[in-house]
């Protein structure tokens, strides 16, 4: 009997301690609970423990959302594109951004409710710190999740806003969509800014096979079409006589007389495609401008690129001393600063294989250019993109014209650069480079589409190239990536 009367306090004492942590354990997993209970389906812990009408309110949002998102999705799988301009549409952007940035406050506050219904005072000493940690941890997550996105959203909504301003022509043009590329250098030593390169991407709007055209910036008394208010001003083409009236000053000249183009948002973007379009015979649907001193941060946004570098490249020169080199070598990963290099560098170079490098740096952003990159590195693109990039392509074109590179993506690109011996830039015939760029489609559109009298034999294509005296493989090609191979 005294054995079993003194074992009894120790007895009940270890009964007491189990029996309080059950309880804790049972209190801890209640609170966890409802913080999963919250973060599966908020509103559900306030309906479970806590106000119901709260609770019922913010499960009800939440269903909504995803039978809304559920929506979207279906009608993206039917009707992409008018997916895709609604979720470009400047208002829309506007009201996803407010709507994240409400549903993070009020995730935030149901979490904070959750931690409050899970009477934390109640929780063991040694779960509580634990616990409040765990609870704002997830606050901070989810909270912070939607305000990112809801920045990416802004990004997105600004980036629309100053990049695609509209104005340009949406309807294909024999079957083509035809987009001027330029490449903008605003140097220290020039008055405005004038275009370094100026290339045409024509693209079959049913293949997206592309032909790229470049033009140089030399190149003289360019003509305008009748419709363009130049051609009342030059109406023999730009000239002068001091031989200054170049292609590449065009851009100036428009700009520093606005009053040709009243409403026009870039005058000098404008004036510049009408003159390509006079010389080329192309009617072009859009222009496309990249400033080369953003080119850099625009490169470095979507992680560099990766392509074959066919000869080493000075880093510099002109009115900057060398001081490095981009090497040659296949499979080369350039940060921004070596593609812009690589693409403009003027030492121990000509204007003409300034014009194959560039293309061979636009080749290598097609292709690397997919939807994920973009997703993934919007913010950062767009923050390059703003201050690098401006067009006259509308938001409700920018899925049809993502299409056409995608496409354009699986397919070889063939170029063509308007340089000596086909022309040369001070006394230029206009109707041998419409002819040729006729050609250069016609070919490129027969590989779709042959037949014996639209696909010429090897023999024929280079006796054609002999008599136009156009034999430089890099500038005439079928095949832009193999010219570009090192």
């Amino acid at each position: 009997m005294s054995t079993s009367t003194a074992d009894d306090p120790r007895r009940l004492s270890a009964s007491l301690s189990t029996a309080q942590e059950r309880s804790e354990r049972v209190k801890l997993r209640r609170g966890l609970t409802f913080l999963g209970m919250t973060l599966v389906l908020p509103g559900s812990a306030q309906i479970a423990a806590g106000s119901r009408r709260v609770g019922r309110v913010a499960v009800r949002i939440w269903v909504a959302l995803w039978v809304v998102l559920a929506l979207v999705g279906v009608l993206a799988l039917v009707w992409r594109s008018g997916v895709v301009g609604l979720l470009t549409f400047g208002p829309t952007l506007r009201v996803v951004q407010v709507l994240l940035i409400a549903m993070g406050i009020g995730w935030g506050l149901l979490f904070l409710d959750a931690w409050r219904i899970s009477r934390p005072p109640e929780l063991a000493r040694r779960h509580r710190l634990g616990f409040a940690a765990l609870n704002v941890g997830l606050v901070f997550a989810v909270v912070g999740g939607l305000f990112a996105s809801a920045a990416v959203v802004s990004s997105q909504r600004d980036f629309m806003a100053t990049v695609f301003a509209g104005g340009g022509d949406h309807e294909a043009k024999a079957g083509r969509y035809n987009v001027l590329l330029l490449g903008g250098d605003a140097g220290a030593d020039r008055v405005g800014l004038r275009p370094d390169s100026m290339t045409v991407a024509s693209v079959d709007a049913q293949t997206g096979r592309t032909v790229l055209i470049s033009l140089p910036r030399n190149l003289e008394d360019v003509p305008f079409p009748e419709s363009s208010p130049m051609h009342a001003k030059f109406p023999h083409g730009y000239s002068c006589p001091d031989h200054s009236c170049m292609l590449n000053a065009i851009y100036t000249y428009a700009s520093e007389h606005k009053d040709l183009y009243p409403g026009v948002r870039n005058p000098g973007a404008q004036a510049t495609m009408e003159a390509i379009e006079g010389a080329t015979g192309l009617h072009l649907n859009y222009w496309a401008l990249i400033d080369l001193k953003g080119f850099e941060d625009l490169v470095d946004a979507v992680g560099g690129i990766t392509m074959d570098v066919y000869r080493r490249v000075p880093i510099g020169g002109g009115h900057v001393k060398i001081y490095g080199y981009v090497e040659a070598g296949k499979n080369r990963h350039l940060n921004g600063r070596e593609a812009l290099w690589f693409a403009r560098s003027r030492s121990d170079s000509s204007d003409y294989d300034r014009m194959v490098r560039q293309k061979c740096v636009m080749n290598a952003m097609l292709d690397q250019l997919d939807p994920t990159t973009v997703l993934t590195k919007f913010n950062k693109i767009a923050a390059a993109g703003k201050e690098v990039v401006a067009t006259n392509v509308p938001t409700s074109q920018v899925n049809a014209m993502m299409e056409l590179a995608l496409k354009a993506k699986k397919l070889p690109t063939s170029s063509l650069a308007v340089v000596p011996p086909l022309i040369q830039p001070g006394a230029p015939k206009f109707s041998v480079i419409r002819s040729a760029v006729a050609a250069k489609i016609a070919a490129s559109e027969a590989k779709d589409n042959p037949s014996p009298a639209a696909t010429p034999t090897a023999s024929s294509s280079a006796k054609k190239k002999k008599q136009s005296g156009s034999t430089n493989s890099k500038a005439d090609t079928d095949d832009l990536t193999a010219v570009c191979a090192a």
